[in-house]
C-alpha cells in the first residue's frame, strides 16, 4: 500500500522482527537514519541514533535548530516527509514493528496510541473548523467518551491545558486566538484520546511562564498515570523541570545522553557545555559586533541622520481595543494602555498569552485602529497621517515577526527580500547593492545567502534576514513580536547580540514583545507587564525584575523554569540582564 501524503516514503528493514519489549518499555529505537534527496545530493538529517522510552517516563531531545530533533520525532510516527528514506535496525512501539506499518495502520496508531503536538499550531489546526471541533475529533473518532459527553469533555480538556473561558474559546476559529491559546488548544487535542505515547515538539515555546508551568504540570500528571512523553525542546529550563532523561543532538547524532540533571549540571561533551552556557547567558560566540563572515562593509560615509538619543520616537496614550467573542459580547483586549519608546532604547512588553501584548504591537504599528486613545510617531498621531505622510511614517516604524518564514514571499530570494523596501524608496541600483551589503554586515550574514530562498536558510539565518529587512528603510523604531522564541539557546543568543549591536551602532529603538522573561531582561531598558489588557507594572527593567511590586509580576518571575547547574547562584543566571 502506498503511504498517505506526508508519510514516510521508504522504510528499509534491516532486521526481520523486533526484540520483545521489557516490562516497562514502550518505545525502542536502534540505529535510526533518515535521509533526503536534495538538489545538492543525498543528505542524512539523522545519523544512526538509538533511544528508549519507558511507560511513564519523560525523555527529552535537545539541540540547536537543524540538528535533526524534529525529523527524529516525525520519523517515529511515519511523518518524516515526502522523499524521506528511513532506515533502522529496530523501531518498535509496544512490541509492534513500526517499520512494517503503512497507510491506515498509521492512522489508527496516531491520535489513539501516539499523540503529536507540533510547534506551529496555526499550521496544525484546521483554519475552517472551530477549535472545539478540532479537540472533539479524536474523542469522536476513537470513541473515548459517549457522544453526549463530548462537549463537556472538550471544555474540560481546554481548561486543563490552560485555556481561559474554555466554553467561549471552543467556539472560536484558530485565527481568532493568540499564538499561546492556539498552542494550548493543540495540546488539548493531542491529549484527548489519552495516548500511550505523547510526542511534543516544542509544546511550550509560545507559552508564558505561568501557563508553561501549568502545561508542564499537566504533562507530568499524564506521565504519572503511565503516559510516556518524548519532548523536543530548545529550552533547557523546561527540560530540567520535566525530563527524566535527556539526549543531546548535534548534526543528526546524539553526542551525549543520561539523567537530565547529571547531563545539564555536569556536561561531558563540549557541545552540551555550549548549550548550557548559552542558556545561562554565557554564550561563547564571537564578541558583539564581530561577524563570522569577516568585517562588516564600511559604514555609509554620509548616513541618514538618526533621531536624537533619548528622544521619544513612539508614544501611546490611553489605548483601548475591543473585540467580540462568540457568546460573550464585547471583549476588551487592550484597556487604557500608555507607553513611550525612546531612541536607542528597548521597551519590553511581557505578559501571558492573551494579555494584549500583540494587540498593543499592532496598535503601535498602525495596523489596527484603537477604539480610544492615540499613537504618535515622532510627535504625529497615526490618525492624522494620510497619503504620503502616512507612508513616510510607516517606513519609520518596522516589524520583526515571530515566524519570518510565514511573512516572507516563498518565491523571493534573500536579495529580492532586502531590495524590495529599497526599490519602494526608489534607491538607484548601485546604491541598492551597497545598502544590501551594509545590511548583511549589520546582522552578520555573508553574501552567499543572497541567492537562497527563505526555506533554504536555517532558523537563525531567517531571523537575521528579517532583522536586516526591517532595517532597510532606516527606521526609528522596530517592533519585535516574539522574534527569538522559536530559536534554540545558541542561535537565540546570537540574534539578541545582533539586535543589541545594531541598536548601539544605529540608535534604533525596539519594542520587544515576549513571554520569555530571561530574553526581555537581557535586551530591555524599560519593561511593561501586561495582564488582562492592562499594564499592571512598568519601569526600569532592573527595578521591576529585582523588586517587583505587583503580585502578578511576582507570579511571572517565580514561574520561570530554572536551569539549575552548580548551585543557587547559577540558577538565577537565566535572568541575567544586559
Amino acid at each position: 500500500m502506498s503511504p498517505a501524503p506526508g508519510e514516510t516514503a521508504d522504510i528499509t528493514n534491516t532486521a526481520d522482527t523486533a526484540v520483545p519489549a521489557g516490562a516497562g518499555e514502550l518505545l525502542r529505537v536502534r540505529d535510526l537514519t533518515v535521509g533526503f534527496a536534495t538538489r545538492r545530493g543525498h543528505v542524512d538529517a539523522v545519523r544512526g541514533v538509538s533511544l528508549r522510552i519507558d511507560r511513564g517516563q519523560v525523555v527529552a531531545i535537545v539541540g540547536e535548530s537543524g540538528s535533526g530533533k524534529s525529523v527524529t520525532a516525525r520519523s517515529l510516527v511515519g511523518l518524516a516527509g515526502d522523499g524521506a528514506r528511513v532506515e533502522a535496525a529496530e523501531l518498535a512501539f509496544d512490541g509492534l514493528d513500526l517499520r512494517r506499518v503503512r497507510g491506515r495502520r498509521w492512522r489508527a496508531l496516531r491520535g489513539r496510541r501516539v499523540g503529536f503536538v507540533l510547534q506551529d499550531a496555526l499550521g496544525s489546526l484546521d483554519p475552517l473548523r472551530r477549535v472545539g471541533a478540532e479537540v472533539a475529533e479524536p474523542l469522536r473518532e476513537h470513541r473515548i467518551v459517549p457522544s453526549r459527553q463530548i462537549g463537556a469533555e472538550v471544555v474540560r480538556l481546554l481548561g486543563s491545558a490552560g485555556v481561559p473561558l474554555p466554553e467561549s474559546r471552543a467556539r472560536q476559529y484558530p485565527h481568532e486566538m493568540s499564538g499561546g491559546l492556539r498552542q494550548r488548544a493543540l495540546i488539548a487535542s493531542a491529549l484527548a484520546a489519552r495516548p500511550d505515547l505523547l510526542i511534543a515538539d516544542e509544546p511550550t515555546t509560545a507559552l508564558d511562564a505561568t501557563v508553561q508551568r501549568q502545561v508542564l504540570g499537566l504533562l507530568r500528571e499524564r506521565a504519572a498515570d503511565g503516559t510516556a512523553i518524548l519532548l523536543i525542546s530548545h529550552d533547557l529550563g523546561v527540560v530540567t523541570e520535566i525530563a527524566d532523561h535527556v539526549y543531546v543532538m548535534k548534526d543528526g547524532r546524539f553526542v551525549e545522553d543520561g539523567p537530565t540533571r547529571t547531563v545539564l549540571r555536569a556536561p561531558s561533551h563540549p557541545y552540551t557545555e555550549t548549550l548550557v552556557a548559552a542558556a545561562l547567558g554565557r554564550g561563547r560566540g564571537p564578541a558583539r559586533g564581530a561577524s563570522p563572515h569577516g568585517p562588516a562593509p564600511a559604514p555609509d560615509p554620509a548616513p541618514a541622520p538618526g533621531p536624537a538619543p533619548g528622544r521619544v520616537v513612539l508614544r501611546a496614550e490611553g489605548l483601548v481595543k475591543r473585540y467580540r467573542l462568540p457568546g460573550r459580547g464585547a471583549f476588551t483586549a487592550v484597556d487604557e494602555v500608555s507607553v513611550e519608546v525612546r531612541a536607542g532604547e528597548t521597551l519590553g512588553i511581557v505578559g501571558e498569552s492573551g494579555s494584549g501584548k500583540t494587540t498593543v504591537g499592532r496598535l503601535l504599528l498602525g495596523l489596527t485602529a484603537p477604539d480610544a486613545g492615540r499613537v504618535e510617531v515622532n510627535g504625529r498621531p497615526w490618525a492624522e497621517l494620510r497619503g504620503p505622510g502616512r507612508r513616510t511614517a510607516r517606513r519609520r516604524v518596522q516589524m520583526i515577526y515571530q515566524h519570518p518564514l510565514s511573512s516572507f514571499d516563498p518565491r523571493y530570494t534573500a536579495l529580492r527580500l532586502l531590495e524590495e523596501p529599497l526599490r519602494a524608496e526608489r534607491v538607484p541600483g548601485t546604491e541598492r547593492a551597497r545598502r544590501v551589503a551594509e545590511l548583511l554586515g549589520h546582522v552578520g550574514l555573508g553574501e552567499e545567502v543572497l541567492g537562497r530562498r527563505a526555506r533554504e536558510l536555517s532558523g537563525g539565518q531567517r531571523q537575521r534576514l528579517a532583522i536586516a529587512r526591517a532595517l532597510a528603510p532606516r527606521p526609528d523604531v522596530i517592533i519585535c513580536d516574539e522574534p527569538v522564541s522559536a530559536l534554540d539557546a545558541v542561535i537565540q543568543a546570537q540574534v539578541l547580540d545582533v539586535l543589541a549591536d545594531v541598536q548601539e551602532r544605529l540608535g534604533v529603538a525596539y519594542v520587544f514583545i515576549s513571554h520569555d522573561l530571561g530574553v526581555v531582561r537581557r535586551i530591555s531598558h524599560e519593561v511593561a507587564v501586561m495582564k488582562d489588557g492592562r499594564v499592571v507594572e512598568s519601569g526600569d527593567i532592573r527595578k521591576v525584575f529585582e523588586a517587583p511590586e505587583h503580585p502578578y509580576t511576582k507570579t511571572l518571575l517565580e514561574a520561570v523554569p530554572r536551569l539549575h547547574r552548580a548551585g543557587p547562584a547559577d540558577s538565577q543566571a537565566i535572568l541575567k540582564p544586559r
